[in-house]
């Protein structure tokens, strides 16, 4: 299965310590077929969506009994007017609620804040992501983004950027090959050096083909996905192999060896730890399989074939 380099807990928006009032901005969108009452300006007409750009204290947007932020349904106290998420108001014996002192008060539904909570999107900070998402789910939508940042594979360098601008800055700054592949396709890459940028043609996504030696026989091959979290989808497989170009003396000459691997793509943020060996899974190469670089004889390329798919949406 695909690993992260991140921890597996659930992401969560951080509130202000002490007393630190924190606003974020936000757009809310109000109106539509059944506005509720919401305020549309006259020039809208009924039935109208008006979006609205506006600053709220974050507070305002989390739970006070767990601090993580509301999504529907939301529960407000029938007395004193205390909210709670669903979450929070599920573990208390009856929905009674423990703020209100005489004990009168008692959580129901509140459908206004549901439709606020719901309302409220806010912008992904990552820079060539446009993406307004709901509040509450703007730390899942980070962590997953792909636009999020990643370290270059180079190590000592200190650039770190979106994927996509991974492909440029290796390129210009350190000439590490780029290469274009399609999905369901398979594609040929010769690789002479240890490492290589692929990057997918339908959505920029970048993928590091690292090689290595594996003692002095032979050669190991790897690919990752690099991006912020496994759990963004889609997640890959791959298949790499190589063909024999000369076949061994006595072989059939009507079948062609070679050697092959299968594997379920990891992803990584930080690329320049990748190191062939030492993935779970890399394709072995023996060094009867790689031909002469044209031009150097002193040098050896794995003529690789590569066909990435991807396995869910």
């Amino acid at each position: 299965m695909e690993e992260a380099d991140g921890s597996a807990k659930k992401a969560r928006l951080e509130l202000p310590n002490g007393h630190v009032k924190q606003e974020v901005g936000v757009h809310l969108a109000v109106g539509g077929g059944d506005d509720g009452g919401a305020i549309v300006p006259a020039e809208a007409g009924y039935g109208s969506r008006v979006e609205l750009a506006v600053k709220i204290d974050m507070s305002v947007l989390h739970c006070p009994l767990c601090t993580l932020p509301f999504k529907p349904p939301v529960f407000q106290c029938n007395k004193g007017g205390h909210l709670g998420c669903g979450g929070c108001v599920a573990l208390l014996p009856g929905g009674q609620c423990r703020t209100c002192e005489d004990g009168n008060g008692f959580f129901h539904p509140c459908p206004a804040l549901d439709a606020i909570v719901s309302s409220t999107k806010i912008a992904c900070p990552h820079a060539g992501c446009q993406t307004y998402v709901p509040y509450h789910e703007a730390a899942d939508h980070q962590s997953a983004c792909p636009h999020a940042p990643c370290a270059c594979t180079e190590t000592g360098c200190g650039f770190v950027g979106a994927p996509h601008a991974l492909a440029g800055h290796l390129a210009d700054l350190h000439s590490v090959p780029v290469r274009t592949v399609q999905y369901g396709r398979a594609s040929q890459v010769p690789v002479s050096g240890p490492r290589q940028l692929l990057v997918g043609e339908e959505d920029g996504r970048a993928f590091l083909l690292t090689v290595g030696a594996l003692g002095a026989a032979a050669a190991a091959v790897s690919v990752v996905c690099i991006r912020q979290s496994a759990a963004t989808q889609p997640r890959f497989s791959c298949k790499m192999w190589v063909n024999l170009v000369q076949p061994a003396a006595g072989a059939n000459s009507g079948r062609a060896d070679m050697v092959l691997v299968d594997i379920q793509m990891r992803s990584t943020t930080r690329p320049g730890a990748v190191v062939a060996v030492n993935e779970l899974t890399f394709l072995a190469v023996p060094r009867m399989y790689m031909v002469l670089v044209a031009g150097d004889a002193a040098s050896m390329e794995v003529p690789l074939n590569i066909r990435i798919d991807k396995i869910s949406r």
